[in-house]
This record gives C-alpha cells, sequence and structure tokens, in this order.
C-alpha cells in the first residue's frame, strides 16, 4: 500500500540539512566520531538556519537510534544482508528509510534526496541499487514494515532487540538489570525511552548561578532546569560557565556525595576520572561553599582541558592533574575526605542522548572495563583518609560493571570499609523522593533510568573507609 505524505519542508532547504546528516553519519559510522561533537561543528560550516539545524539534528540522531531496525527492513528490502552493502550506499539508505517511515518528509523527495546521495559517493550503479530499495520500502506503512522484521526474528530477544533498535547482548543486560530490581516488566519503557530525544537540561552551579526566570525546574536536582528552546552554547557562554548543559542524573550523583554527611574543617575532595568536567565543577562549587579544595585528575590532556574550562566559572583553585588515575591515588594515599570515581563504563545508560554507543560496543568490551573500574575504586578508596567517603559513579546499568565490581571491592577490603544508603543520600538532596526500590541483594546502591526518572542510568554506591 502507498502512502501518502505531505511534506512541510521545501526540497531545496532540505537538501542541505540531509546532507549534514548524512555526513554526520558516515563519520560516525567510519571513523567512530561523536555525532554530539561533530554535528554542531557541520552545521556551522554549512550555516544552516535554526529550522535546517533542527531538521539535521532530528535526521542524524533519529537514523543512530533506529539503526538497527532500519538495517534489518533493509535487508528484506535488498534480499541481501546490510554487511554486503557498501558502508556509504548503507548509510543514505538508513538516512532515506527514516526519512520514510518516521517523519512527515515527502516520499519522493527522501528517495531522490538519499539516491543523490548515494550518486555523489557510489556512482550510478549505486544509485539505482538504493532507488530500487527505497522505493520497495515506500510501498508499505511503517507498520507493515515494523511487523516484517518482528515475524522474521529469530528468537525473542532478537525480535525485541531488531524492533527497538538495540542490540541483543543491551536487551539481555538490560533485562538482567531490571530483574535484579525486581522490575523485569519494565524492559520495554526502558528501551523505548533510549528512542527518544532527551530535552535539554541545565544545572546552575551551587552559589556561582542561578537558573534564568521563567525556567521550568527539574523535578529531582535542587540546582537543575529544563531550557526549553533556544541555544544551549548561548545560555552557557553568557553565564561565564555557571550555567551548564548537564543530566539530572549526572547532578543528583554529584550532590550525592558533597551532601552524604556534614562537611568537616578544611576538608580535601578529589575527582579522580574528572573528564568532562561537569560533575567537577559541582563539586568545585560545593567546595566554596564549605570552606572545601577539591584536585581533578583527568588522564587524557584533551579531557584534561575541558576539566579545566568546565571550572573556570568557580571561584576556586582546582589542580587538574593528567595521570593515569591509579598512580595517582598511590602518589597521595590517605590524603582525601571524598574521592569522586566515576569510572570509564560502556555508556549504556546513556544511549537516548548518545545512540550511536550501541552499536560501538559490544559484549566482549565488558571484561576489560570492569578491570579498570575495580582498580579506579581501590585507588579511590587508598587515597582516601580514615573516616573518608567515596562515591562509585557510572553512567550504565550493567550488573557487571556496578553489581559486580562493587562485590570484587567489599571482597578485597573486607573490614576496612562500610557502605552507605545511596537511595537516601539521592532522596536528601532530591526535590521530591525518587523510585528507588532496594534491590534484591539488599545493598544501599541506587539505580537511576531514563524511563522512570528521566535521567541517564546512574549507578551510585558510597563507601566509607573505617
Amino acid at each position: 500500500m502507498r502512502r501518502s505524505r505531505n511534506s512541510h519542508t521545501p526540497p531545496t532547504r532540505t537538501a542541505s540539512a540531509r546532507t549534514v546528516a548524512y555526513d554526520t553519519i558516515r563519520a560516525v559510522s567510519e571513523s567512530d566520531a561523536y555525532a554530539n561533537l561533530l554535528l554542531p561543528t557541520l552545521i556551522a560550516r554549512a550555516g544552516l538556519d535554526t529550522a535546517d539545524a533542527a531538521l539535521a539534528t532530528e535526521l542524524t540522531y533519529g537514523t543512530l537510534r533506529k539503526q538497527g531496525t532500519y538495517d534489518a527492513m533493509i535487508a528484506l528490502a535488498a534480499n541481501r544482508e546490510v554487511s554486503l552493502i557498501d558502508p556509504p550506499v548503507l548509510d543514505a539508505l538508513r538516512l532515506g528509510v527514516h526519512q520514510l517511515l518516521s517523519t512527515r518528509i515527502a516520499s519522493h523527495a527522501a528517495v531522490n534526496e538519499s539516491v543523490s546521495l548515494v550518486r555523489r559517493e557510489g556512482g550510478a550503479s549505486a544509485a539505482g541499487f538504493a532507488n530500487a530499495v527505497l522505493r520497495r520500502i515506500s510501498l508499505d506503512t511503517p507498520g507493515e514494515w515494523a511487523a516484517r522484521v518482528s515475524d522474521a526474528a529469530r528468537s525473542e530477544d532478537e525480535r525485541i532487540g531488531v524492533t527497538r533498535s538495540h542490540p541483543v547482548w543491551i536487551v539481555r543486560a538490560f533485562r538482567r538489570a531490571l530483574a535484579a530490581e525486581g522490575r523485569a516488566d519494565e524492559l520495554d519503557a526502558l528501551l523505548l525511552a533510549d528512542n527518544e530525544a532527551p530535552g535539554v537540561t541545565m544545572a546552575a552551579l551551587p552559589g556561582v548561578a542561578d537558573a534564568p526566570q521563567g525556567k521550568t525546574a527539574t523535578r529531582y536536582s535542587p540546582i537543575g532546569f529544563q531550557l526549553g528552546g533556544g541555544d544551549p552554547d548561548a545560555v552557557v557562554t553568557g553565564s561565564g560557565g555557571g550555567l551548564r548543559v548537564q543530566d539530572e542524573g549526572s547532578q543528583l550523583v554529584a550532590l550525592a556525595l558533597t551532601r552524604v554527611t556534614p562537611v568537616g574543617a578544611d576538608e580535601r575532595w578529589l575527582d579522580l576520572c574528572a573528564g568532562p568536567g561537569g560533575k567537577t565543577a559541582i563539586l568545585a562549587a560545593e567546595a566554596v561553599s564549605h570552606g572545601a579544595t577539591i584536585d581533578a585528575n583527568e588522564v587524557i590532556p584533551a579531557r584534561a582541558g575541558l576539566v579545566r574550562r568546565a571550572v573556570v566559572a568557580v571561584p576556586l583553585d582546582v589542580n587538574v592533574a593528567e595521570e593515569d588515575g591509579r598512580a595517582f591515588a598511590t602518589e597521595h594515599a590517605g590524603e582525601y575526605d571524598r574521592v569522586l570515581v566515576d569510572a570509564p563504563c560502556t555508556g549504556l545508560g546513556a544511549l537516548r542522548r548518545r545512540p550511536e554507543a550501541r552499536w560501538r560496543k559490544s559484549s566482549s568490551d565488558v571484561a576489560d572495563l570492569v578491570d579498570v573500574q575495580r582498580d579506579l575504586v581501590d585507588a579511590g578508596l587508598r587515597a582516601l583518609a580514615p573516616g573518608g567517603i567515596l562515591a562509585y559513579v557510572t553512567c550504565s546499568p550493567h550488573l557487571a560493571e556496578t553489581v559486580g565490581v562493587m562485590a570484587d571491592v567489599r571482597r578485597d577490603w573486607a573490614d576496612k570499609i562500610e557502605e552507605l544508603d545511596a537511595r537516601a543520600a539521592l532522596n536528601a538532596v532530591a526535590r521530591e523522593p525518587l523510585d528507588l526500590p532496594v534491590p534484591s541483594d539488599g545493598s544501599g546502591r541506587a539505580q537511576l533510568w531514563p524511563h522512570r526518572h528521566g535521567t541517564d542510568a546512574m549507578f551510585l554506591t558510597l563507601l566509607r573507609r573505617r
């Protein structure tokens, strides 16, 4: 059945937006580029107006989020595995399918412009192939194609993965993490939340800046607000850095560390894995109000530079070292009263904001990351003075990166640490109570969720050194 569509976007306007989206998607596929970093640069270079920029953004992120579903549709329409399609052609097909099935762009415009992109990359023969595939897909409704790929799945997990555009290993990891809270039935809600574009959430650094008048406060974070439109970069620049883009979950876990217990005199704090510096900025602002000092460490020089820029608005000298966190902690053993270990992780908790991460990681990556996470927590504990508190944070709900790491740490440190109640710490700083069920093992850990809290899936454990 052919669908009729009315486009509200003239073809002459959409062409440049499509090109920017395509070039971003190609860079993500070919060079492991980060869409959130590259896309604004390409938009500015192309001189897109506000409407074009919004269209390029929607096309880019929409295509990346639903890539798994679109690949399954392309494979059926082309009668070949997508691995056999030249990557530049495949990326143009993904972009074309997104326009056909998930936007109000007219079918003929979506097909013609996508075929033009293919012709630019692969010549007339590739363009003919792309034209045939896209016209085949344009004949049926989104619902018919969704049913078709669902019916072609070889297992229930594959069906869920292909219809919700998540790799099967992530589907299974999410199910296990939710089951640990007795809420495995929320899996579909979580996957759907990952495929929704999040609004722009910002933080007003406490004691440094106030949220602009008329902005809606975040539901939970006492320092957060919703931008609700406009250019966030302009807001950040205009505030001198006192206002910054930051997920509400990140705000909450940073505040939980600074406010879990009263701050003593002359406390020293450390952000051990500080890049890109969002949490460091909150810690630094909090340190000012309590008379504490803070150091930061980030092993990657470019990210260390981001940390320095993140704290520029805070009237405090923040020393930013560029060392391996394990070495830094050894050099400063027993010196700090509060330590944040926001360890490198799979990033599965931020798929709604960085959708390409789901296609970039694999289950085989987890073990190496867990080793690093365990080492960094161990290092952070060594950096604590007696009575000091460590916050272990990951933007991932994967049980190996959360529960598994903590199980190893408790075994290795046994009677040298005690676990604090992270759920109570979060609720103590939140504007309203968070829905944080007690996990099946009865531990004090806390897990935030996109579908439940509207935040990234931030994990938090608080440990005090005896």
